[in-house]
């Protein structure tokens, strides 16, 4: 097990070099941003200096090699917009997109994965055929869509919850979180429900169709013949076996739910990492925006690190390299 996680780290440093040559390459061919940062009626003299001082003056390569070694300091760089260190820029917004994942992504699997498992069990049940019908109406409605429909009906409407906004937060760790006070789970409530829809219906439909295909397989067969009731087979049997699918949607539906909750987080005015990017990508702040893409890639690779240990703790073979 331990080779095999250290062959697994190796690869991941490996990605995250190739991957920040690509980020840092694919951000700073795009615009620039001094015609931002300084008026058009500076001077020639005015425009080298702020060119110089920034380093735009260097060969690509160069200016990589610096915030190469500047990042594995964790340093990178300085925000033009905001006038702060780009870190700590990131991480004051990280929390709150943050929670809002984890409760979106937690909350669809808890409820998903049983609720698929009993569809699957039960596929010509009246319940079952609901769920499927509540699934297909979760993949097709669009997000933006949904969010203004939660807000008009239970915030505009039946005034139950807040319209937007992260409300009150308590400090934990030093950092600050809604989930720890009731204001704040108010004010989560609607946008993780509109994160976690589309969420609950693939793990609705994917532990139905993993739940069908093995019922049908011989494990089953011998559990039953063997005496085990109903409910032991599904949660020692079937679920183990479906595990491992599950494993892998939930780790990359973290990871794009936690990159890509920019139009949520716009809807409800949640301020999170997703508001930051689109404001950094409007204004041209390279350093937070090549700091963002990192960490995003950074959470990938580090989400996909996992499902591979994941896999090898729940199927011995992997650990020993025959699949």
């Amino acid at each position: 097990m331990l080779g095999f996680a250290i062959q697994r780290l190796i690869q991941a440093a490996l990605v995250v070099l190739v991957m920040s040559a690509l980020v840092f390459a694919g951000v700073f061919a795009i615009g620039n941003p001094i015609d931002l940062l300084i008026s058009p009626e500076a001077t020639q003299d005015i425009r080298a200096a702020t060119i110089a001082k920034y380093g735009f003056d260097l060969p690509l390569w160069q200016q990589y090699l610096h915030f190469l070694g500047r990042a594995l300091h964790g340093d990178f760089g300085q925000s033009f917009v905001y006038n702060m260190p780009v870190g700590q820029l990131i991480l004051s917004r990280l929390p709150a997109t943050l929670e809002l994942t984890l409760a979106a992504v937690l909350g669809a699997t808890l409820l998903g994965v049983p609720l698929g498992m009993y569809a699957g069990y039960r596929p010509n049940s009246p319940a079952a055929k609901l769920l499927m019908a509540a699934s297909i109406i979760g993949f097709s409605v669009p997000t933006f869509w949904v969010g203004l429909v939660l807000i008009f009906a239970f915030a505009v409407q039946l005034g139950w919850l807040p319209a937007g906004g992260r409300g009150a937060t308590a400090s934990l760790f030093g950092v600050e979180w809604s989930f720890l006070t009731l204001d704040g789970l108010q004010h989560m409530l609607l946008p993780a429900i509109n994160l976690a829809l589309f969420k609950f219906a693939l793990m609705i439909r994917l532990a139905r169709s993993g739940t069908r295909e093995v019922m049908l397989t011989d494990t089953v067969k011998f559990a039953r013949a063997a005496g085990l009731s109903e409910r032991t087979i599904l949660l020692r049997h079937v679920l183990r076996l479906i595990a491992i699918p599950i494993v892998t949607v939930f780790g990359l539906e973290f990871g794009s739910t936690l990159a890509f909750a920019v139009v949520t987080e716009t809807i409800f005015s949640w301020p999170g990492l997703g508001k930051l990017i689109i404001d950094s990508i409007t204004s041209l702040d390279r350093p937070v925006m090549v700091a963002y893409l990192m960490l995003v890639a950074l959470f990938f690779i580090g989400i996909n690190l996992v499902v591979d240990l994941s896999y090898a703790a729940l199927d011995p073979r992997l650990r020993k390299g025959r699949a």
